[in-house]
């Protein structure tokens, strides 16, 4: 029986092609390589802003589209255009905000695409040691909420930054009908929990499914590969869906799962439907 062939291939960055030590293997480089030889389209869906993506993906890099923010944005590698943006608006912003400050919870408001690297946030907790590593590395580009002042614009999305289990996820979806709320895991320290609220029709499979439609690409045609929570849309979405073996194991339970990512995840599901040259 011949291989399915899917005209698109769909990868979450941290986690799953991005090593622990922040690198590519060789290996899935050339695999992505050789998916645009074969006029394979290359996606990567990335929490990260579109500031924080460029920190480890070249000009160069080999991929056709970044979809970033969670899918708030979607981004064209090879023409360095910005093709699709989403935001929410400053009155859910503003009410987000006071639940979030009542609750004495940590978070940051993002400005608007492609300024989304810059925020104002609220610090309620002197302890919460991923939100205050975040705030250190985003330095130049955030200010604290002063609640006397802040005018709650329109924004990108709000992110919350839990130390630990959290209760408020199920209240906020029962309350915003228009808001989606998206679990992940932190990407700085792989522990701490972060809720990131966006308008209703953002996540990465949103994203995937407006690329589809922009590109005329059929659903059926699509390939996934994630590694955790915020992956579960994407998975969800996608013809074939893989996790990869450092994958939480509620997550692995959902989707067929291939080697972890410091054994090249993206390659070894990638091998499952095309046979490229390893030379």
């Amino acid at each position: 029986m011949s291989k399915v062939q899917p005209n698109m291939i769909i990868s979450d960055l941290d986690g799953t092609l991005l090593s622990n030590e922040n690198s590519f293997h060789k290996r899935d480089m050339k695999t992505l390589y050789s998916l645009g030889k074969n006029n394979i389209i290359r996606v990567i869906a990335t929490g990260r802003n579109l500031f924080s993506a460029k920190k480890v993906l070249n000009d160069d890099f080999p991929i056709d589209y970044l979809i970033f923010s969670s899918g708030a944005g979607v981004y064209n590698w090879q023409t360095k255009e910005l093709i699709h943006t989403n935001f929410l608006e400053s009155k859910e912003v503003k009410e987000i905000s006071k639940i979030l400050i009542n609750n004495d919870v940590d978070f940051m408001i993002h400005e608007m695409i492609p300024e989304n690297h810059k925020f104002v946030y609220h610090k309620a907790h002197e302890n919460n040691i991923d939100f205050n590593n975040r705030c250190k590395l985003y330095k130049d580009f955030s200010v604290s909420l002063d609640v006397s002042t802040e005018l709650y614009k329109n924004a990108c999305q709000i992110i919350a930054i839990f130390p630990n289990k959290v209760h408020l996820f199920e209240n906020m979806k029962r309350k915003f009908s228009d808001i989606k709320v998206i679990r992940a895991t932190s990407p700085l320290d792989g522990e701490s929990i972060w809720m990131e609220i966006f308008p209703i029709h953002v996540s990465k499979g949103h994203g995937v499914e407006w690329l589809c439609n922009y590109l005329g690409i059929d659903k059926n045609s699509t390939l996934g590969v994630g590694n955790d929570y915020n992956d579960l849309d994407l998975l969800e979405f996608t013809r074939y869906s893989y996790m990869v073996e450092n994958s939480p194991d509620e997550l692995k339970n959902k989707f067929e799962t291939c080697a972890d990512n410091q054994n090249c995840g993206f390659s070894d599901a990638v091998s499952r439907h095309y046979e490229f040259d390893e030379k």
